[in-house]
């Protein structure tokens, strides 16, 4: 009478069933912080919401004035790099990719350090520190571009001519 689901949360029962008890184990997990991420992100949205709603209200909200542009896309940074981060958890549940990719990782990092060079008070914040967080984006640049590097050489190009793959 009932039909049973193709897929849950992307898994069908048959995949369910062939799981080893670790990979099932990850799947549980994966579906926990996914469900956390995404109570965070809705928070961090309606309070973001909040924030400009108010704002306006009160006529306050000027996008000239540093602190309030700081704040506000220092809050719509967050809400970027948590909903990429949640991305690379959905990747992972619905088995796009076994782990989290690297790549993603260091992609990540690169947006919280971007996030933290547009929030920056640059007066309050000594010339060593702002040095070390060029430094890391640039190392994470390079890697970043290294690894891309390698998948692009590993896949082949089918956008240049005679770059076909046999049927």
């Amino acid at each position: 009478m009932f039909m049973k689901p193709a897929k849950i949360f992307g898994i069908s029962s048959g995949e369910w069933n062939a799981m080893t008890f670790y990979g099932r184990f990850e799947q549980i997990i994966t579906w926990i912080l996914t469900l956390f991420i995404g109570i965070i992100i809705t928070i961090a949205l309606l309070r973001l919401v909040v924030t400009i709603v108010q704002l306006l209200v009160f006529g306050a909200l000027n996008p000239l004035d540093h602190q309030e542009f700081e704040a506000i896309f220092g809050m719509i940074m967050t809400l970027l790099i948590a909903m990429e981060f949640n991305h690379s958890i959905v990747q992972s549940m619905e088995r796009l990719h076994r782990i989290i990719q690297v790549k993603t990782v260091v992609l990540i990092s690169i947006l919280a350090l971007a996030r933290k060079f547009i929030i920056l008070n640059i007066e309050a914040t000594p010339a060593l520190t702002i040095v070390a967080l060029a430094f890391a984006v640039i190392a994470l640049g390079v890697v970043y571009w290294l690894m891309r590097e390698r998948d692009d050489r590993s896949t082949p190009d089918h956008s240049m001519p005679g770059n076909f793959k046999s049927p």
